[in-house]
């Protein structure tokens, strides 16, 4: 008796848009914590907190959080079809987060707080530092979460 059998497709689906922006979300909490981790050490997370008026250490962590996992979710729909490899996810996560250091630390949250926007010293180099870790973390989960089992 002979049998039949259906071949066996290589291919691999596209992941969908739900997928990405879940590795997106996943990268950015991850990220998210590291980078908390280091500003929870020198004291930032009231500071966070007072984004949403509040004081608390608790809501600047929820704040940070909500914030990563919004960048996270962003890199992948911009970048994600470029992030194909360990490397790309690294150099372009990094640069995601200097983007966003740019864009967060120096512009949008000290103008929201009424501090002077641009301003560079020790603490914005640091959280420049903060940004690209955050940032290299970020692609590598995007990566790593976007691989075959």
């Amino acid at each position: 008796m002979a049998t039949t059998s259906t071949p066996i497709s290589t291919a691999t689906a596209a992941p969908t848009v739900v997928t990405t922006l879940i590795r997106g979300v996943l990268g950015g909490i991850a990220g998210g914590m590291v980078f908390g981790m280091l500003m929870q050490m020198m004291g930032i997370m009231p500071m966070i907190a007072k984004l949403v008026g509040s004081e608390s250490v608790i809501v600047g962590w929820l704040a940070h959080l909500a914030i990563s996992a919004f960048i996270g979710a962003s890199f992948t729909v911009l970048l994600g079809r470029r992030v194909t490899s360990t490397r790309s996810g690294l150099l372009y996560g990094i640069g995601y987060g200097m983007l966003w250091w740019v864009l967060g630390a120096l512009i949008l949250m000290p103008a929201k707080l009424g501090m002077p926007i641009f301003q560079l010293n020790t603490t914005a180099l640091l959280s420049l530092m903060g940004h690209m870790i955050f940032g290299a973390i970020l692609g590598l989960v995007v990566v790593l979460l976007g691989r075959k089992r």
